[in-house]
């Protein structure tokens, strides 16, 4: 009972209103991340009660800036912050993109046991990445530095598309490098139960 009490006052204190399904569903999720993590180290989370604002609150921080309908976690590794989101905007689809076999077959796992209909998972690095369509909102967690984002996932971009990048401090250098063709807004975010700072930096073309 107290991942789920520590779930909800969590969601309650960030304003979520999340379909009625979602918080059992993200606890089974979350339960199944950490019965693989003891074989396949897919996080370094290994307390659920740590997984809860660490994982799922933190990825779900972003819920408000994400738009539709096509949207793009690259490197999604345990699925984050892909597959919360999925469960909390059952209306949009997603894409979770991590070349690591090890951690696709995870994800690929959790999307079939959650039935998650509005997910695909695909293993390959961006840059090779082809999709059919092109993404809306494509967001980066425990990517690589905000230029090489930008660069290795532009053509994966459609019409007016944004980039959420997830950081922790105000990622000033990372700014600073950002090419003079896009445009960049940084917001902070609050996350209940998380003490470090967290930003998230919304990306478009100029």
């Amino acid at each position: 009972m107290k991942l789920e009490r520590l779930l909800h006052q969590g969601l309650h204190a960030m304003g979520l209103g999340l379909p009625a399904d979602a918080e059992p569903r993200l606890l089974q999720y979350l339960r199944l991340l950490e019965k693989w993590n003891r074989t396949y180290n897919l996080t370094a989370v290994r307390d659920p009660e740590q997984m809860v604002p660490r994982h799922l609150l933190d990825s779900l921080a972003v819920r408000p800036h994400v738009v539709g309908p096509r949207v793009l976690d690259i490197g999604t590794g345990a699925g984050l912050p892909g597959i919360p989101l999925a469960l909390s905007l059952p209306d949009l689809h997603f894409t979770l993109l991590d070349s690591n076999a090890k951690k696709t077959r995870f994800v690929t796992q959790a999307v079939h046991t959650l039935g998650l209909a509005n997910v695909t998972v695909v293993q390959t690095r961006a840059e090779k990445f082809q999709p059919a369509e092109k993404f809306d909102t494509l967001i980066a967690r425990a990517y690589a530095s905000i230029p090489d984002m930008l660069a290795a996932t532009r053509h994966l971009c459609a019409p007016r598309a944004r980039w959420l990048a997830m950081k922790g401090v105000f990622p000033q250098e990372e700014l600073a490098a950002i090419p003079a063709e896009y445009v960049a807004e940084v917001k902070h975010l609050h996350v209940p139960g998380l003490e470090a700072a967290r930003h998230v930096v919304i990306i478009a073309l100029r």
